[in-house]
């Protein structure tokens, strides 16, 4: 196909520290048929510190990938039915439509939304809807510890963790450096699977022995030493406890604001346009 000349102009300037710093657009690198391509088009096509062999393969590779385009779209326009060219600038006008409502809408929303939810709000929305939200898999409370049994304090550390209390948050803060791992906050609701990933010895065959609610767990496993204690237990299909859906319920009422915004600001706009004439049906 011989309609086009490529120019090109890749000589010893296309060095890596000033290559393309002109800000002249007549200096033309590439022509296809009347497009031009210009060196300011790839001004900062190449990183620097990039060796001037690899600069010159970069800036040919983009260069030949502009070319490229613009023959095939110089083909496609010509080959190209008037009724599928018909479809597809429908598509492109409606494409430009959607981005620049898009674009500004969310630049409104993230403007005017108020992000701030109150517990009241989260509690009575959960209320409203739990029946909605339900778990896909099995939720856990506990607390857990793995420990080398070595410890010259281990049996203090076991007598403690079994009979937790708040009140000895400081011997915890003294002795957890010494545990190879632990999770001692046993209010959180965690999915089963990270069950399965802290404590390898409780696996999906064997889950039904040991996540039971109020559980207690000694076990030696792998040359680890593990203390567990099972609070609580919710199975798959259940209503999902307040607190592990506090996160997911805020953004779901922050995204029900966001639409309401968008509905009330669309029907704003449209009718200021009536009142001013600026949009008429007719009938």
């Amino acid at each position: 196909m011989r309609k086009f000349v490529v120019v090109l102009a890749l000589t010893a300037c296309f060095t890596a520290c000033n290559l393309f710093k002109s800000n002249t657009k007549t200096t033309a690198i590439a022509r296809v048929n009347s497009d031009y391509l210009y060196k300011e088009d790839i001004a900062n096509l190449v990183p620097p510190g990039i060796s001037k062999e690899d600069s010159i393969v970069i800036v040919r590779n983009f260069i030949d990938r502009w070319a490229a385009q613009k023959l095939l779209i110089n083909v496609a326009e010509v080959n190209l039915n008037a009724q599928k060219k018909a479809e597809f600038d429908t598509l492109v006008q409606q494409y430009k439509i959607d981005l620049y409502t898009k674009a500004y809408l969310e630049e409104v929303v993230k403007r005017t939304t108020d992000t701030a939810v109150s517990s009241e709000e989260l509690k009575k929305y959960y209320n409203e809807n739990k029946e909605n939200f339900k778990t896909n898999g099995t939720l856990v409370r506990l607390r857990y510890i793995n420990i080398k049994k070595d410890n010259p304090k281990y049996e203090t550390i076991k007598s403690k963790f079994f009979d937790f209390r708040k009140s000895d948050k400081k011997f915890w803060d003294t002795y957890s450096l010494q545990l190879n791992s632990f999770a001692l906050n046993d209010s959180i609701w965690v999915d089963l699977s990270q069950v399965y990933t802290k404590l390898p010895f409780i696996t999906p065959d064997n889950r039904d022995e040991y996540v039971i609610p109020g559980k207690t767990i000694q076990k030696t496993d792998a040359g680890n030493n593990y203390l567990v204690k099972i609070s609580n237990v919710i199975d798959k299909n259940q209503i999902a406890p307040f607190d592990y859906l506090k996160p997911t319920l805020k953004e779901v009422i922050i995204n029900k604001r966001k639409l309401e915004l968008i509905k009330n600001f669309e029907k704003e706009i449209t009718d200021d346009a009536i009142k001013d004439k600026k949009y008429e049906v007719y009938k």
